[in-house]
């Protein structure tokens, strides 16, 4: 098991410094290289060093997950079909109908290869990395919404950071309750596909 020292370092490394390096003018075939070198540490170390299995945990209160998701994605949903309704109508559910077929697509790649990786690194390896190197439970949640929000500094868009800090918080909560990347990631691809549907596409960056 590796230092406290080395975790730190490691945090530094992977969540603060890698993110600033990704806004940097440098090749972007450098950069996709050293993400790949990075996400390969990440599950070497999850699976080989913290001997992370990869499966469905076993009583999952489904029940109560389904309700506190609907609950939360009732509000989302509400606050940000107004915010669409006042800064720009046009683009209220535009990418359903515009492209139905692309909008599809794009919900079934987003799932896949953008919540589930992001959630295999920024709620299971980070709790179990870095949880036990705060005592305080709610500056750990904190600073890991902020890492996540960090996450998005390539957008350069204001409101992504703010989505994604709120959006952290979300599923650093419920990741500490359940424990499960399943659970985080179905609540994240709620959230993100309803932002994406709802009309927010353009002003995340997002092909529509």
């Amino acid at each position: 098991m590796q230092s406290p020292i080395y975790r730190y370092l490691e945090l530094v490394v992977l969540f603060l410094l890698l993110p600033i390096f990704l806004v940097t003018s440098i090749s972007i075939y450098v950069k996709i290289s050293i993400v790949g070198i990075g996400f390969l540490y990440i599950l070497y170390t999850l699976l080989r060093v913290e001997n992370i299995k990869i499966h469905v945990a076993k009583g999952i209160n489904w029940k109560r997950f389904w309700r506190l998701t609907f609950m939360k994605f009732v509000g989302i949903a509400v606050i940000t079909s107004l915010y669409i309704l006042a800064m720009d109508s046009t683009s209220l559910f535009n990418a359903v109908k515009s492209n139905p077929q692309k909008w599809v697509l794009f919900l079934g790649v987003y799932c896949l290869f953008s919540v589930y990786p992001q959630e295999l690194i920024y709620r299971t390896f980070f709790f179990k990395r870095y949880q036990h190197l705060f005592k305080n439970q709610n500056l750990l949640l904190f600073i890991n919404a902020t890492l996540f929000s960090l996450a998005h500094l390539f957008f350069q868009n204001t409101l992504v950071m703010a989505l994604t800090f709120v959006g952290g918080l979300l599923f650093a909560l419920t990741f500490q309750r359940t424990q499960s990347t399943l659970l985080v990631s179905i609540e994240h691809a709620l959230y993100g596909g309803w932002l994406y549907t709802v009309g927010f596409g353009a002003m995340l960056g997002f092909p529509v």
